[in-house]
């Protein structure tokens, strides 16, 4: 790779789930005070930058992602000040800051929908959001029949017999992007934390913010999307996917609004940059949206919705560079965030079903957290030595598994309320994370903190802190920290191409230039490493020139 290339197409970025991070006022949820006191371990780890989750002010009906105030940070995390020398203190450190953008809804209590509440129907403030009067005689029954992404349907009707749109929960009204209102504030906000020292910001629900002007029902046969859209195949279809044209998922109208924002990023030096969180249901449709004048870069969800397989991760790889290489963007792979399943659980299954974007995954059959965390390992090396850029949940470093046995008590995903308690929501991946000692909370708060983290940890991850694993060659965290040092250290990593060489079937082998070579088996045998002049790293142990199933190695090669 080009060393003058910009950062972001080969950047490894560290996402922070501020509530779950570092805790830094003992009140048991993750701070500003938290994540500045930690930078020390995110620069040893050796990642180039952090996405942090929204820290806006807000109700937290969905812990931040219901923005009442974007030019605000909540209470719950800091202030403006604390925030800005955060920037400053990231910065010194060579790390980058990207928080979380959410374009597609506020929270009910922003100042614009009081306004539109106030108003009432027909008014110049209620045209910034979705409002439409409901169907039926008596306008009882909604719009139409689309589905909220939490459970339940996307429309709450008002005492004055007016529906609002929320494709998440009621609380997160959804804007009306075809309003020039909208599109001005949300550059002024880009623009407001630009002026702050942000490199750059990840658009949640990129992919969601412009709807049919009709606002027609679902086509037919579409289920409801979890977090993005349908895809058009059953799981065990083997044939091309087809783009499902959606009433309110991945619109070519959303791109205006993309190529304006580029423009406001291009107004700052320093190369400033977006990742959008984009489900679409073609690589050729998530390759439109980072096109050389849209965004910089997606998230590369085929990859970790890929089964364990060698024949499928490969065709996701393939298929992933080449349409993305035909616009100029790079890839960026990823593994885990904060609205999945951990993959180290995911993976330590006897069967790792794909999964499509219209899923939430369910796992099969029982945890084998040995199994999982053996994958783990190996996908790291596989996701680290592909070209382009990866994100990092936190925890993965750690190989956290997913907390799947949260009592029901404690579950606060608005998911679980809206599905009638059918679906469990995404606080297992969640859980604050241990940094020392060997009883909750683990180092996350303060010493004698007066409360106890706000989703309770297990009581077995005292061998999973950063200071259990620190210095022990054989944990998660230091095959990261090596994987990361040796990144940067070889020029065949970060941006680029990869060719791949001959395998048996279930084994995956390819080259970067120069003299870089990564195996990863997936098969149920052994496998003969290929010829090489040294091993760089594996996940685990290699004996007579074999490597086990379920292992990767980096190798250098002339």
């Amino acid at each position: 790779m080009s060393r003058n290339a910009p950062w972001w197409r080969s950047a490894v970025i560290y996402q922070v789930y501020i509530r779950s991070f570092a805790d830094g006022n003992g009140d048991g949820v993750g701070d500003i005070a938290g994540l500045r006191s930690r930078l020390p371990y995110l620069k040893d780890l050796g990642v180039d930058a952090l996405w942090i989750n929204p820290w806006y002010k807000s109700p937290m009906a969905d812990h931040g992602y219901d923005v009442a105030d974007y030019r605000e940070i909540d209470p719950l995390f800091g202030t403006v000040a604390e925030a800005e020398q955060f920037i400053e203190e990231a910065h010194r450190y060579g790390l980058r800051v990207i928080p979380d953008i959410v374009p597609n809804h506020t929270s009910d209590q922003h100042a614009w929908f009081r306004a539109a509440l106030a108003a009432g129907p027909g008014s110049p403030e209620r045209a910034r959001y979705v409002f439409r009067p409901g169907r039926g005689p008596d306008g009882a029954e909604p719009p139409n029949d689309w589905v909220s992404c939490f459970g339940g349907r996307a429309w709450t009707r008002l005492p004055d017999g007016e529906w609002y749109l929320h494709l998440f929960a009621p609380q997160q009204p959804d804007l009306n992007w075809e309003h020039p209102d909208v599109r001005d504030e949300f550059e002024s906000i880009l623009r407001f934390w630009f002026g702050r020292g942000v490199d750059g910001f990840r658009i949640d629900v990129a992919h969601g913010l412009i709807k049919h002007p009709e606002l027609p029902d679902l086509p037919p046969r579409q289920a409801p999307a979890v977090l993005g859209p349908l895809a058009s195949r059953d799981p065990a279809d083997e044939g091309p996917r087809q783009h499902v044209d959606h009433p309110h998922w991945d619109r070519d109208e959303v791109h205006d609004i993309y190529r304006a924002w580029r423009k406001v990023a291009d107004e700052f030096p320093g190369d400033r940059s977006f990742v959008a969180e984009a489900w679409a249901d073609t690589p050729d449709r998530l390759a439109a949206y980072v096109r050389r004048d849209g965004l910089h870069t997606a998230f590369n969800f085929d990859f970790l919705m890929s089964s364990w397989n060698a024949k499928d991760l490969r065709t996701v790889i393939d298929d992933s560079l080449a349409l993305l290489g035909a616009v100029g963007a790079p890839a960026t792979w990823v593994l885990s965030n904060h609205d999945v399943m951990r993959h180290a659980s995911r993976y330590g299954r006897t069967t790792v079903k794909r999964w499509l974007a219209n899923e939430r995954y369910e796992p099969t059959g029982p945890l084998d957290l040995r199994l999982g965390t053996r994958r783990a390992r190996a996908a790291a090396l596989l996701m680290l030595a592909l070209p382009g850029g990866a994100y990092i949940y936190q925890g993965e470093e750690l190989g956290l598994p997913e907390v799947e046995d949260l009592p029901e008590s404690v579950l606060q995903d608005p998911t679980w309320e809206r599905s009638g308690h059918t679906d469990r929501g995404r606080d297992g991946c969640r859980v604050p994370i241990p940094w020392s000692g060997q009883t909750a909370p683990y180092g996350f708060s303060p010493e004698g903190a007066s409360a106890a983290p706000w989703l309770p940890q297990p009581g077995d991850w005292g061998g999973l802190s950063v200071e259990a694993q620190h210095g022990d060659e054989t944990s998660m965290l230091e095959l990261y920290r090596t994987a990361l040092r040796l990144r940067r250290e070889q020029p065949a990593l970060g941006d680029g191409t990869l060719t791949w060489l001959d395998a048996p079937e279930g084994v995956l082998a390819f080259r970067r230039a120069p003299g870089f070579v990564c195996v990863i088996n997936l098969s149920t045998e052994p496998y003969e490493l290929p010829e090489h002049d040294a091993i760089l790293l594996t996940s685990g142990p290699v004996e007579d020139g074999l490597l086990a199933p379920d292992q990767a190695a980096w190798l250098t090669t002339h």
